[in-house]
């Protein structure tokens, strides 16, 4: 499991080739600025979301430039988790830019604060929303429901 804290952004983000996803194996990113709701996402995922997806490896993130310099170099993300509630750089905001700036970007779900917020999540472009707190149920079925 990795953690990145800081790193520089790229203005041309595109998805490449990532060697280091293991064959069959999903690979998850998680952003948000608090650990605690890293650890609480991670734990709620465990080692698989369902029995008919493979095993995932686990990327996590506490800050936005360096989540986006990671995903400007990287192809083999299945699947961003962003936490909506996060600063200074919001994950509806990130998920936005994300779609934006990244051609066929992977899906991602957006942790929200309140279920009145999940209209944001829209708005960003996210295939998916939750609310804190963190529910593995929850989060399991609508991680499974979106990488299909």
């Amino acid at each position: 499991m990795e953690s990145h804290e800081s790193a520089s952004e790229n203005p041309k983000p595109s998805i490449q080739g990532d060697s280091q996803k293991s064959e069959g194996e999903l690979s998850i990113v998680i952003y948000s600025d608090d650990q605690s709701v890293r650890e609480s996402i991670k734990k709620a995922l465990g080692k698989r979301v369902s029995k008919v997806h493979p095993e995932h490896r686990i990327m996590e993130f506490a800050t936005g430039p360096a989540l986006k310099s990671y995903a400007a170099g990287k192809a083999a993300i299945d699947l961003f988790i962003l936490d909506g509630e996060a600063v200074p750089e919001g994950g509806m905001g990130i998920a936005r830019s994300l779609k934006d700036e990244i051609f066929n970007c992977p899906p991602t779900l957006i942790v929200t604060g309140r279920k009145e917020d999940a209209w944001l999540a829209g708005w960003s472009g996210a295939e998916g929303v939750i609310t804190h707190p963190i529910d593995p149920f929850t989060l399991a079925k609508t991680v499974a429901q979106i990488i299909k």
